[in-house]
């Protein structure tokens, strides 16, 4: 089993990687009962990659000690041996169906070759709403780091994340999260103090697309979807997402900037030029009142020109050069001047000075608290107050002050090597005891 696989089977989910809502079982279950489910799938397709067979299996699972079998042994004890082998068998059966009818990754270019066709159905799905919109520019910025990682396991923080698309940490942070419930992200562990959390893009199927990838909640207040939503036969949704990853991190870009609806139109047009306005509120799925105030500043920027029912993109629009035309008469020269007249510019720079900000508090924060630490494991490696200190013993056993070299009367060392103070009794003294009588 690869290592990861390993420590799955024995320390269980210690990072919360397969807490997420499972939709692969039928009927009324617990979280519990889901969140075993998908570790003893996990395991099952992995050790079904490393040739075991289902008995070897099943063996682990109930009469080993590893944590991931806490459920399966359960269900023994509770329903008895039949039930629980039956338990890790349909498990077992659906992982082995699911690896044979998947290629597996042995090269980078099978893995690119995977990413291209991934980045197609992204591509080609209706991203609604503000959320969607959000959700595909986390996709787009993972993809451009799994590129260049050439795996699907990537690691990333938030700040990088935000940085990347755009946005606010919180905003990325509740992307991420609706991308862990849409079942394409995995979280495969926490990240340490130094390094950002591990993530995994999660490969769907086209036949998977109207069910795994349709938002649960519904729309919320406003129009808002909480994910991507399912194609329509009447949608065709058709964008480019490296022209998307290019630009998406501009201010020109950010809230009440273009925004990501006007990333959608750019990247749409790049994709297809010359598209009527009711082409583009399919291929870029906006509103068609979102369509045409998008359109209008585009136009004002010279980065798009109308002719006849059809709008072009201008040679230069990705580089931030627009083009005169009767809409224009003072086009852009830069991202950073069509930033200056949306009123947005800067916004990256203060993030990126806010992030450093707290990133240099957080290290600050690790170096005080492992200097705590130092402090701790130094004051427990001195000796006891109560326990004699053998320097301070001559040579004929009395003690002596360290710090005048007087030998102290009373003091001396006891068997068990401690301290201890004895003073005679002046009631035992001959004087004291005539006194007395």
């Amino acid at each position: 089993m690869s290592t990861r696989m390993h420590k799955l089977l024995i320390g269980g989910d210690t990072h919360g990687a397969y807490t997420a809502g499972n939709r692969q079982r039928g009927g009324k279950n617990t979280p519990s009962s889901d969140h075993a489910w998908a570790i003893t799938r996990a395991l099952a397709a992995d050790a079904v990659r490393a040739g075991w067979d289902r008995s070897a299996f099943a063996q682990v699972l109930l009469d080993g000690p590893y944590k991931a079998g806490h459920h399966a042994r359960t269900l023994q004890h509770r329903r008895g041996y039949d039930c629980a082998v039956a338990w890790v068998t349909r498990a077992w059966e659906g992982a082995r169906l699911h690896v044979q009818s998947t290629d597996l990754i042995t090269t980078r270019q099978d893995f690119h070759a995977d990413l291209a066709a991934f980045r197609t159905s992204i591509e080609r799905t209706a991203w609604k709403g503000t959320a969607g919109k959000t959700d595909l520019r986390n996709l787009i910025a993972r993809m451009e780091i799994c590129t260049h990682r050439g795996s699907w396991e990537h690691s990333v923080s938030e700040r990088d994340l935000a940085e990347r698309m755009g946005c606010s940490r919180t905003t990325a942070h509740n992307s991420s999260q609706r991308l862990l419930e849409a079942r394409l992200l995995r979280r495969l562990d926490s990240g340490s103090p130094t390094d950002g959390a591990r993530w995994m893009l999660v490969r769907q199927t086209p036949h998977a697309t109207s069910h795994d990838w349709s938002t649960h909640k519904g729309p919320k207040a406003g129009g808002v979807m909480s994910g991507p939503t399912a194609r329509q036969p009447d949608e065709e949704a058709s964008i480019d997402t490296l022209a998307a990853a290019q630009v998406m991190h501009q201010d020109a870009f950010a809230h009440r900037g273009l925004g990501s609806s006007g990333l959608a139109i750019l990247a749409a047009l790049a994709e297809l030029d010359g598209q009527t306005i009711e082409q583009l509120q399919a291929t870029a799925s906006v509103a068609r009142p979102t369509a045409y105030r998008q359109i209008d500043k585009l136009k004002s920027l010279g980065l798009v020109a109308k002719e006849g029912e059809l709008y072009h993109l201008s040679p230069t629009a990705l580089e931030g050069i627009g083009l005169r035309t009767d809409g224009c008469e003072n086009p852009i020269i830069s991202w950073d001047d069509a930033a200056r007249r949306l009123g947005t510019h800067g916004v990256g720079e203060r993030r990126r000075q806010r992030h450093q900000a707290q990133r240099a508090h957080w290290l600050r924060e690790q170096a005080r608290l492992a200097e705590n630490r130092r402090r701790a494991r130094t004051a427990s490696l001195s000796p006891h107050p109560s326990v004699a200190q053998l320097d301070f013993v001559r040579g004929d056993g009395c003690v002596m002050d360290p710090r005048t070299g007087d030998v102290i009367n009373g003091l001396y060392v006891a068997a068990d090597g401690q301290w201890i103070w004895h003073q005679e009794d002046p009631l035992a003294t001959p004087e004291k005891a005539e006194a007395t009588v």
